[in-house]
């Protein structure tokens, strides 16, 4: 059993957990993740490491309300326990020799963006970051991105917060200002992830993604999590889940992204009925 340590409401529908798990943490790198259960003859479902404490044995993950089990995941409260996690899982970010970075990171996906920023500020690296989301509602970590960050622009689709506009929009901005970096990273929902790909083609600067398909045993072996990348499948599990963005077949990912959708909406609506919850 893993212990929740701490729980902390993000914002409406994100929640951030502590929880106990010093074999997982004392591995952990930026950039992997684990796969957990809320129950016993609950799903497996892939979250990404979004902070360690060695020294407390605990690890950090924050998830958003949108599925059956992260609902259920949602429900529980400090002092209980998960049934069980694996981990750390995935190849941890490649962040050797960089001088210069811009990360970006998109709704939820910013808490997947941080540990990476975080890693990049530690090592010494000028790291720029740029964090959209949809409204103010929906913000989160702008604390923790401006204690890592040489410069920090946030955006809202409805200039609630921040500045309004696009991730895109930003970082063009940056580069046409003359800003160079060695290397863009983007983290985000797949369309984001796409277009922030196609912008950096552009400019003919290296970008990579973190890839979060469909997962289920996250060791390579069901294939659930295949993508097509610089034409050949790769898994995201065990190859990733980061990938040269300037490679990835994000028509397909986006696609595939789709298959389930219908099952995984009446799959909520129930868990919503059970726990006496609204459906959002």
């Amino acid at each position: 059993m893993f212990e929740i340590i701490q729980k902390e409401i993000l914002c409406s529908q994100v929640v951030r957990m502590i929880v106990k798990a010093p074999r997982i943490a004392a591995k952990a790198q930026a950039g992997q993740f684990v796969i957990l259960r809320v129950s016993e003859d609950g799903e497996r479902i892939p979250l990404t490491v979004a902070d360690y404490d060695r020294a407390n044995g605990t690890i950090t993950i924050i998830f958003q309300t949108v599925g059956a089990t992260t609902l259920a995941l949602s429900r529980l409260e400090a002092g209980e326990c998960l049934q069980d996690m694996v981990g750390p899982l995935g190849r941890a970010t490649e962040t050797e020799n960089l001088k210069k970075i811009a990360v970006i990171g998109g709704g939820v996906g910013t808490a997947i963006a941080y540990p990476v920023a975080k890693k990049l500020h530690e090592q010494g690296a000028q790291v720029h970051c740029i964090v959209g989301f949809r409204n103010r509602d929906l913000v989160i970590l702008q604390d923790e991105f401006a204690a890592v960050s040489d410069r920090l622009i946030a955006l809202t689709d409805d200039g609630s917060f921040g500045e309004k506009g696009l991730v895109t929009d930003a970082l063009r901005h940056l580069i046409e200002a003359g800003e160079t970096y060695d290397e863009v990273i983007a983290i985000g929902p797949l369309p984001m992830m796409k277009y922030v790909s196609l912008l950096t083609k552009e400019y003919h600067i290296k970008t990579v993604v973190s890839m979060n398909p469909v997962m289920i045993d996250g060791t390579g072996m069901c294939g659930g999590c295949r993508l097509t990348v610089g034409g050949q499948t790769r898994f995201a599990c065990v190859d990733g889940p980061e990938f040269d963005g300037h490679q990835v077949d994000f028509d397909e990912a986006l696609e595939r992204s789709r298959l389930y959708r219908e099952q995984e909406r009446h799959a909520y609506e129930r868990a919503c009925n059970l726990f006496g919850q609204e459906v959002r």
